[in-house]
Formats: C-alpha cells, sequence, structure tokens
C-alpha cells in the first residue's frame, strides 16, 4: 500500500504530460480555423487594444464648474415704461453654478399686499372642490364675495390682489437674451494619475479670450458662449423656447489618453434638448419670483411670473494611462480567446467522421 502510494507521489513529482497536437489535411477546415483566427486577431488588437485600450489603467473624474452671464436689455411694456435688465435681473440664481435659469419672459402683477380679496373668478360660484384648488396656495376665509357684477367666488387672505393676468407676451420681452454671452470655467482632476486640467487650455491665451466666441468648427476651444447659439445647436429654435421657456444641457466631455503630452487633453463641447415641445401637459420652463419693497408702513411686492430657459451643464470624463496589470490581463484573455477557438474547431472535426479520417495525431 506505501510502495503504491510513494509511486503516485513520485509520478506527480518527475512525470509530466504534453498536449496532442492534432493536424487536420483539410482545406476547407483549415481555412475555416485561419478565417476564425483572423476574426479573433481583429478582435483582440483591433478593438480590445487599440479602441477600448486594453493596456491601460482607467479613472473617472472629479470637477467643479462655474459660469458668468454677460448681456444687457431693454423692455418698454405698459405699466413699467423703458426698464433696463442687466444680470442681477434675469439670471437665477444669482451665484452662478452648473444650473441656472435665464429669463426671457414674464408676466406681472404689482402692488401685492396681505390682505383679504377676492380669489380667481368662479364661473359657478363658490364650490367645495374650488374652494380647496385655491386653499392649496391662499387662506379662506369661508365667504363668498363679488368677483365682477355677475360672478361670486371665495375671499382668500393671501398677497392681494391675486393673479389674474395668464397671456404669456409674444414676441418674448427678453428676446435679446439670445444675444448674452456665457463664459464657463471648468476644472477636473484624475486623482488616481494626479492630473488636473481647466478648460482654459494652453490654446487659450488671455488675449483670445477677450475676442473669442465658441463654435463648433472654428472655436471648440473658446470657453464663452452665445445663448442663441447653444439653443440653436441643441435643435431647438431660440425665439419659440423663450417664449414660454425650456431646458437646454451643456455636456463638457473629457476623454484623455495620458500616454500623450497633456497638451492633447482637451474638452469637447455638445448641447442638448432637455424636453420635449411636443408635449402639452405643463410645457416650457416657468416659476414665480417677488421683489419686496415697503410703502406706507407695508410689505408690499411685486410678483413675477418668470419663463427662462434653464442651463444644465454636465461633465463627464475618463483618462487611460499604461500599467502592465491591464496589458497582461488582456493578452491572457486573447490567448484564452484562441484556446477556445481550437478546442470548438477540435470538437467540431470529431463530430465530423469523414474530416477525422484525414487527421494525423502526434505525440510531443
Amino acid at each position: 500500500m506505501g510502495h503504491k502510494f510513494t509511486e503516485k507521489i513520485s509520478s506527480f513529482l518527475f512525470e509530466y504530460d504534453t498536449p496532442r497536437m492534432v493536424l487536420v489535411h483539410n482545406k476547407k477546415v483549415g481555412l475555416t480555423f485561419r478565417l476564425i483566427q483572423l476574426v479573433v486577431l481583429t478582435y483582440i488588437i483591433g478593438w480590445v487594444f487599440l479602441y477600448e485600450k486594453g493596456y491601460q489603467s482607467k479613472d473617472g473624474i472629479i470637477n467643479s464648474v462655474s459660469v458668468k452671464l454677460k448681456g444687457i436689455a431693454v423692455t418698454n411694456i405698459s405699466g413699467m415704461g423703458p426698464y433696463l435688465w442687466d444680470v442681477a435681473d434675469y439670471v437665477f440664481p444669482p451665484q452662478g453654478d452648473s444650473s441656472f435659469v435665464v429669463m426671457t419672459n414674464f408676466i406681472i402683477t404689482r402692488g401685492q399686499k396681505q390682505e383679504t380679496c377676492p380669489g380667481v373668478c368662479m364661473d359657478f360660484g363658490c364650490s367645495a372642490t374650488q374652494s380647496a384648488f385655491i386653499a392649496i396656495c391662499r387662506i379662506m376665509t369661508g365667504k363668498c364675495v363679488n368677483f365682477s357684477r355677475t360672478q361670486k367666488t371665495c375671499e382668500i387672505f393671501g398677497w392681494c390682489p391675486v393673479e389674474i393676468d395668464d397671456n404669456i407676451p409674444n414676441p418674448p420681452l427678453l428676446l435679446e437674451a439670445g444675444k448674452f454671452t456665457l463664459f464657463i470655467k471648468n476644472s477636473i482632476t484624475f486623482p488616481k494619475f494626479g492630473v488636473s486640467r481647466r478648460n482654459l487650455v494652453e490654446q487659450v491665451s488671455e488675449r483670445y479670450l477677450k475676442k473669442c466666441v465658441y463654435h463648433k468648427e472654428k472655436d471648440p476651444l473658446c470657453p464663452v458662449f452665445n445663448l442663441g447659439y447653444m439653443v440653436e445647436e441643441s435643435g431647438q429654435n431660440f425665439s419659440q423656447v423663450a417664449f414660454k421657456g425650456g431646458i437646454v444641457g451643456i455636456t463638457i466631455n473629457w476623454d484623455c489618453d495620458l500616454d500623450w503630452p497633456l497638451k492633447y487633453c482637451l474638452p469637447v463641447y455638445k448641447f442638448h434638448r432637455l424636453y420635449s415641445e411636443k408635449s402639452n401637459i405643463s410645457p416650457g420652463y416657468n416659476f414665480r419670483y417677488a421683489r419686496y419693497y415697503r410703502e406706507n408702513g407695508r410689505d408690499m411686492r411685486i410678483l413675477y411670473k418668470v419663463f427662462g430657459i434653464r442651463f444644465d451643464i454636465l461633465v463627464n470624463g475618463k483618462a487611460g494611462k499604461f500599467d502592465i496589470i491591464p496589458t497582461m490581463t488582456t493578452i491572457g484573455s486573447g490567448i484564452g480567446i484562441f484556446g477556445v477557438v481550437n478546442l470548438k474547431i477540435l470538437l467540431t472535426i470529431h463530430k465530423t467522421p469523414k474530416t477525422f479520417e484525414n487527421l494525423t495525431e502526434v505525440l510531443l
């Protein structure tokens, strides 16, 4: 018993087996095998190595964005007269981050103060359902009062007079916003590689920055953008979007190959429509904004129903750099695929008797 165990140990330690090579004398099988090898080799070299850069280690992006807008517009509407609008008036929020709104149209309700007044006119009187609707934003007093000579409505306590003008100005009041410019500053870091970049790359000098405006072909690296151009590039008409508002996405893509000099790591800007104009449910983009003041010792406000274009800046990116570990892993995977191909061909041959007759087995 002990002798057999010793023989097995000795056989395991001092003997080894070699694979058997199968030589196929068949043109059809040989051609098929070479074609499959060519496809696998093309996939490994063309797709895995060259396109996907399987020899590189990858890293994601950390980023920060800030914006500045420039431009003025003038309106002259009834009850307001000539009025100059600058950045402090038409940008929300004023600090300028990666998501902001530029006002392009508005409806004004003037002289609001907190008191009791008739609510929105009700064609069928003061019903329970309509009262509940008004109570969402105001406090009901429980009284039915005259809205006009022939109509009654629910009395409310809130900011009075209530909004009754729902006619959106057309053409938009701030149509000149299409000529405003947006300056985007974007800083990124690839922490794994310790690489930091800004969109103010080497090609963007201080002198160039003062006169350039982005164009996807003429000035693709300029970080100063015309609002009208961005909306048009997103596939929308600026005057139509300015009428009821809309949403535009600005993407900044950083795809960096760090095996090359850092100056080739450049941003790519693209613009996208982020809402459908065909939707009849809550179309456009709007919100309410108030300016407060005091008059005769009372708090007053001017309420604006603001229609505007919301811009969302989204930064994406990845970086790659040569690393021996993913390189060896990719090569090993390729060798494994070749092995699977050889085995598949061999199994196919064994299932085909006529082909199997033409095999020559050579034991190495």
